[in-house]
């Protein structure tokens, strides 16, 4: 009898559902402007209503992390994705405060829902880091043709919430591939427990939170430095984003080509002190070619760094667990940006701001360096798969991707030898032995 083991997950099904989640981040700075504009609200009071909807999806990932392997991730998927659609629809098409944010608060909840199973089943394929590279590759592509074509179709504060709550309704489809709930087999209880690793888990989502604090951190104010610092006009300063985005683009695929070559630590460790580089040139920039490399390297090099941070959670529980508390603290960091960059700014300067922030980073560098040398050590692939119960075979899964099969990989192991003596062939011989030593 032949070895089986459950088909992965299905690679496009998940890269929608990255795509779902992460696009209302990616647009959080139109929709805390148009916040500000179109309705009565502050710069500052907009500004949370933006936290709010990322606590929303924080709160997502914290609450769903081990409910995935049970629940599959079929039905947890559906309900991400209609609680995005009735959240940002809801937010979209009224102008009363209570009901835009409440719709802000659902809607980010099922956005945090969508990331969560994607990064469960990300953590689950054979190549984490290249479907985590697809997954950032197409959510900066929507949210660039989202940039260049809201400007152009009228004001208003609903147009992005509707144009996010489009994005997952068109991810709607790729749920069908998705595998549903099943009850779980004995190595899958046993399996269910606190994810392993738990100590460097720990220092990744930690650290990951300040990673991604920072990042926000900075571009919460960069729009204040590009134009009170190095003075540059509104268009210029949008043509700057612009390119940043278009680099990020081409950091991406470069990573997704590249692979894990050079494994996980030194793109993590030297990526995340080029940030740190950069950060410090972007908030001390007192001109245009020093904000406008600050902004580019800065954005070409962050997705790499997240594409191989991604792979690390994934690398440290196939069963997904740690991809979807590493993201939840990803969210709640960059949730905390904006205010931390604000009050920085104020206390120490732009400048100053920017050293606090470098130094953060490289402080974060070192400990999440030492994960990724950890992971690569041993796959938690091997160590967290339980091995089914002697004498079984694994069945084939009723679909791609489903149940906690899916999760990782079980290995099966032959019949045992005791088993195989009790045959009639081997007990003749067994007989025939015991006799001629007689």
């Amino acid at each position: 009898m032949s070895d089986t083991t459950p088909a992965p997950p299905a690679a496009w099904p998940l890269v929608a559902l990255f795509t779902a989640g992460y696009v209302a981040p990616y647009l959080l700075p139109t929709v805390v402007g148009r916040l500000d504009a179109h309705l009565p609200l502050s710069p500052a009071q907009a500004g949370l209503v933006g936290t709010a909807l990322l606590l929303g999806s924080a709160t997502a990932g914290f609450t769903l992390a081990s409910r995935i392997p049970r629940r599959g991730p079929r039905p947890l998927a559906r309900l991400g994705l209609l609680l995005a659609v009735l959240g940002y629809g809801t937010a979209a098409s009224t102008t009363l405060l209570p009901l835009v944010v409440a719709g802000v608060v659902v809607g980010g909840f099922g956005s945090g829902s969508a990331t969560a199973v994607a990064a469960a089943g990300i953590a689950g394929h054979r190549d984490p880091h290249r479907m985590s590279s697809l997954g950032l590759l197409s959510v900066s592509a929507t949210a660039g043709a989202l940039y260049l074509t809201l400007p152009h179709l009228g004001g208003g504060h609903g147009l992005p919430f509707a144009a996010i709550a489009l994005v997952a309704a068109l991810a709607w489809p790729a749920t069908g591939r998705l595998g549903g709930a099943t009850r779980p087999g004995p190595a899958a209880v046993r399996s269910s427990g606190r994810p392993p690793y738990p100590r460097a888990g720990a220092v990744l989502a930690g650290c990951l939170l300040l990673w991604s604090l920072t990042q926000e951190a900075l571009w919460g104010v960069s729009g204040r430095i590009g134009t009170e610092q190095a003075g540059l006009s509104e268009a210029t300063l949008g043509v700057v984003f612009a390119v940043a985005l278009g680099a990020g683009l081409l950091g991406v695929t470069g990573a997704s080509a590249f692979g894990t070559r050079l494994g996980r630590a030194v793109p993590i460790g030297a990526g995340t002190a080029a940030i740190a580089g950069c950060v410090v040139l972007t908030a001390s920039a007192d001109g245009l070619a020093a904000f406008a490399a600050g902004e580019v390297l800065w954005n070409a090099v962050y997705p790499v760094v997240l594409s191989y941070l991604i792979g690390l959670a994934a690398a440290l529980d196939p069963r997904g667990r740690w991809a979807v508390f590493a993201g939840a603290a990803s969210s709640l960091g960059t949730a905390c940006g904006p205010v931390a960059g604000s009050l920085l700014a104020e206390a120490f300067g732009l400048p100053g701001m920017g050293l606090v922030l470098g130094g953060l980073l490289l402080a974060v560098a070192g400990p999440l360096t030492a994960v990724a040398v950890h992971a690569g050590r041993g796959p938690a692939a091997t160590a967290t798969a339980e091995p089914v119960l002697r004498g079984e075979v694994a069945a084939p899964a009723p679909g791609p991707g489903t149940g906690p099969a899916a999760d990782a990989p079980v290995r099966v192991r032959r019949t045992p030898r005791r088993i195989l003596l009790l045959t009639p062939t081997a007990a003749r011989t067994r007989r025939a032995a015991a006799k001629e030593r007689l």
